[in-house]
């Protein structure tokens, strides 16, 4: 019928085929040529460089040998590379399943392990095969750090035999309360030269990383603490002389030995594997994200995490998972596709192939000082300072997550720590439902009712009359946010921002309709600003209250970064103002 509004047009779902298809894929259709090739390969060499000996390192440290860490690399790196749902994510041996690992290597040694990883690749691959992996951004922000933190106090403290160069009258125990105890009572063995050597590690790593950052600080340092120990033969553990050194390629692919009875006895240790393995590939993958501006596809991501623990356990590796800081170096060194991962694996089995007999020379304390280095840095010290100002209940969530990790489960830590969020949660929303004298919970309908005037006509209901140039401006966008804006629902919303952002000049978010901001959404909220300020968006803050404007402000937003005013009306003059002024300049 004429005169109907014509239907918007619906944007159809997306196929299975669709979800699923990997990001190599989807590049290789925009068109690859010579110039991409050349900066992935760059990108790649560069992150094998700082891969190499971190995958040894990691891989020690969990019980394994450094040539079951190499080979995680090389043959989990490359699958999730070439099958997974991101642009830029590097798989391979991670500090934070380090406490798992040598769990459970301890309990079921090296062929439990494997057959836990094997399992653990087809759990992930199921969650993302049922498509849950959307549910993981339901894992709180403070969780997240508590755990990180929990860690890498463990992982420090699993270095500081090899740090110090102790020799302990017995096996090394694994609780933290009891391992302290025990390597103080073996201090009056430390060894000097060994000592020496970590500290010279350490110190050259933050050294290079605070004067030439763009250089390889790992590798250097570990090759020069090498060099080192061949040329004055010092008397220290190397990779050698402790794991008789790496073979030179890569182990025929076998099945390992499964029969239900151990299945089950490992099925524990699979699923915590699942776990982590899913919140850290996912998190690495977000990381990227918020580098590049791209979105990857978590399901996706996830069927290519379980393909690479099964590849990898099929090669006598340990578990794979995004790696934040390999990733966030693909991307800092000009990486344009999942080609550059796939070359990193490439690269490093090169080194296997040609320098395998050179790493016997590695000392222990060397790669030591490598994982005190990653340890202090899990410790986000910045992101739990903001935490414990920002509130007292993510504060407990923190703390709760930070002392299970370090003195019970992993697991359990993090499914406590996101039951302590929830029931939070709960509790701000209960506390939010207030009955207001004569203001009814459904408001009444009214007449637009007009007064006549000398200046024209006035709204006796207070709104304001409806302006043709906001609802027809291109360039000008208000998006108004109302409710409760947490975890949950901090995903979906930086999401819905990123694509606002793409097609207009000037964002003007109303906020008098928020009533609780916690701290995962603050971060998104803050990340979703800078990208849109980055692509020369105008950012306008309106009517937010002073509790989500301290929020902002504690968790890193700066003066100058938003325009903030005390109402939608004030909001919307001044963006169009400057949007006319830009416009006759």
């Amino acid at each position: 019928m004429s005169g109907m509004p014509a239907s918007t047009p619906r944007a159809t779902a997306p196929t299975l085929a669709e979800l699923y298809t990997p990001k190599l894929v989807t590049t290789l259709r925009e068109g690859y040529g010579p110039a991409r090739l050349r900066a992935d390969a760059i990108a790649g060499l560069t992150v094998a460089i700082v891969a190499l000996p971190l995958s040894m390192a990691i891989a020690i440290a969990s019980g394994a040998t450094p040539g079951a860490g190499l080979t995680t690399a090389i043959v989990g790196g490359f699958l999730v590379s070439a099958l997974g749902g991101s642009r830029y994510q590097i798989g391979g041996p991670a500090g934070a399943f380090i406490v798992l690992v040598a769990a459970c290597i301890a309990r079921h040694g090296m062929e439990g392990l494997i057959l836990a990883t094997l399992m653990s690749g087809v759990f992930l691959m199921l969650i993302g095969g049922l498509r849950l992996g959307t549910y993981i951004k339901y894992i709180p922000h403070p969780v997240t750090v508590g755990f990180t933190a929990g860690i890498g106090v463990i992982i420090l403290s699993s270095q500081l035999k090899d740090l110090f160069g102790l020799t302990l009258a017995g096996p090394e125990p694994g609780p933290l309360a009891e391992k302290l105890p025990a390597l103080a009572a073996a201090l009056p063995s430390l060894n000097g030269i060994t000592l020496a050597l970590s500290a010279g590690t350490i110190g050259l790593i933050l050294l290079l990383r605070r004067y030439r950052p763009h250089w390889p600080g790992l590798l250097i340092a570990v090759v020069l603490a090498a060099g080192l120990t061949a040329g004055l033969d010092l008397p220290v553990d190397t990779i050698a002389s402790r794991f008789g050194g790496i073979p030179a390629g890569l182990p025929a692919p076998a099945l390992p030995d499964v029969s239900v009875a151990k299945m089950l006895a490992v099925l524990p240790e699979a699923i915590g594997f699942a776990l982590l393995g899913a919140i850290e590939s996912l998190l690495s993958a977000v990381v990227a994200d918020g580098m590049t501006g791209r979105r990857h596809r978590a399901n996706c991501e996830l069927v290519a995490q379980g393909v690479a623990n099964i590849g990898s356990a099929l090669f006598g590796g340990i578990c794979v998972t995004g790696t934040i800081a390999r990733t966030a170096t693909n991307v800092r060194a000009g990486a344009t596709s999942p080609v550059s991962g796939m070359l990193h694996a490439v690269f490093l089995l090169l080194f296997l192939l040609v320098a395998a007999p050179l790493a016997g020379y590695i000392p222990l304390a060397a790669l030591a000082g490598v994982l005190a280095v990653v340890a202090w840095n899990m410790l986000e010290r910045h992101a739990i300072g903001t935490i414990l100002r920002h509130s007292r209940a993510d504060t407990l969530v923190f703390g709760a997550t930070f002392f299970l990790t370090l003195f019970r489960d992993l697991t359990e830590a993090i499914l406590v720590g996101v039951a302590l969020g929830g029931a939070i949660f709960i509790d701000r929303m209960a506390r939010l439902v207030q009955v207001e004298q004569h203001k009814p919970f459904v408001g009444e309908d009214a007449a637009d009712r007009l007064s006549g005037s000398d200046s024209g006509l006035q709204y006796l209901r207070g709104e304001a009359p409806f302006a043709a140039g906001v609802a027809s401006d291109p360039d000008l966008v208000v998006y108004r946010l109302s409710g409760a804006f947490f975890f949950g629902s901090a995903a979906t919303v930086g999401a819905v921002l990123d694509r606002i952002a793409d097609r207009h000049r000037a964002l003007v978010l109303d906020f008098s309709g928020v009533a609780l901001m916690d701290s995962t959404a603050a971060l998104t909220m803050i990340g979703a600003l800078r990208k849109a300020s980055g692509r020369n968006v105008t950012l306008h803050l309106a009517g937010a209250s002073p509790a989500i404007r301290g929020a902002l402000a504690t968790h890193g937003l700066k003066d100058g970064e938003v325009q903030v005013h005390p109402d939608l009306d004030t909001a919307v003059r001044a963006a169009r103002l400057a949007l006319d002024q830009a416009r006759t300049s």
